[in-house]
């Protein structure tokens, strides 16, 4: 009784998983537990050759690995618990969990977004100023580039559980999602949530319009660049060697575009379809990044098939 008087939110909260499909969930976990497992495979893989292998320990591919990384943490922080809702029906999630992997969720898809900006610009300087790229993109630039991701992620979400933690939540334990996402749970808050909603709106605007448009200005100039070039040949390598980063910015940004138009234009779907939506938004990049690092870029295809042949290829 002192708990419920003096605590102004519930000590856990209940995910409902995907509403409308409960039935389906044990059908539905297996495309989502294949997809776990092409991320953690892929992206462990990738991480380990980068780092085992000096010759890859350019700025590239240690942006590669970061991004590996980052897509490790993410898959890791809601699919665990998503197949365990799915499985044995553990829906049960504590408050300060759920808080916790809100942050992790939100912080940790703001590095990526900032990851690939990183990689854009390492692009730029590649294929505009080949001359001046091992003086422009030195180690100390690359930890720095890695460090101020961190600090704009963490400096960004950290209000948010602080926030969440002032409100009473009088709508009920139920969070209509797979993981807690934060207007997930602030849909259950008594009060005046404008500021949450605002500033929810304000920190995504801010890192998809920043962001995407330095991409976009990155690969204007590179597109400049490679049209420049003499030879047809000259410009279609220079040009591959972007591929595989402007797949990983569509598989990134595609995905939460489609889900941010359905919940405008399509206010009134069944509640499954954003929820599929946004999981989707969750697993597509860490399970496809490696595929199109690993099919695209001839060095790494090469270490994965001397790997795992067991051979130097």
């Amino acid at each position: 009784m002192v708990s419920n008087i003096t605590s102004t939110h519930p000590a856990a909260f209940l995910l409902v998983g995907i509403p409308g499909l409960e039935h389906l969930h044990i059908w539905i976990s297996i495309p989502f537990c294949s997809a776990y497992t092409l991320a953690l495979l892929g992206n462990c893989t990738l991480i380990f050759i980068i780092l085992a292998d000096s010759a890859l320990h350019e700025p590239m591919y240690r942006f590669l690995a970061r991004l590996a990384g980052i897509d490790l943490v993410l898959s890791s922080t809601t699919l665990p618990k998503m197949l365990s809702i799915f499985w044995f029906r553990d829906r049960e999630i504590n408050f300060y969990a759920c808080l916790v992997q809100m942050f992790f969720l939100h912080s940790f898809s703001i590095m990526e977004s900032a990851v690939l900006l990183a990689m854009a610009f390492d692009r730029y300087v590649a294929i505009c100023k080949p001359l001046h790229y091992t003086t422009v993109l030195t180690g100390p630039l690359i930890v720095r580039i890695g460090m101020s991701a961190v600090f704009r992620a963490v400096t960004l979400m950290t209000p948010l559980p602080f926030l969440l933690r002032r409100f009473h939540y009088c709508q009920g334990p139920e969070i209509a999602h797979c993981y807690c996402e934060h207007m997930a749970v602030v849909r259950l808050a008594c009060g005046d949530t404008r500021f949450n909603n605002i500033y929810g709106i304000a920190v995504a605007m801010f890192i998809a319009v920043f962001d995407l448009l330095f991409d976009i200005l990155s690969y204007t100039f590179i597109l400049r660049a490679v049209l420049q070039l003499a030879s047809q040949e000259a410009r279609y390598k220079a040009f591959g060697t972007c591929v595989s980063h402007i797949g990983a910015i569509l598989a990134f940004y595609t995905p939460a575009v489609i889900s941010s138009i359905m919940h405008r234009v399509a206010r009134r779907a069944a509640p499954h379809v954003h929820i599929l939506l946004a999981n989707f938004y969750m697993l597509f990049p860490p399970m496809v990044n490696p595929i199109i690092y690993g099919v695209k870029t001839k060095q790494i295809r090469e270490r994965v098939l001397g790997l795992f042949l067991g051979k130097n290829v």
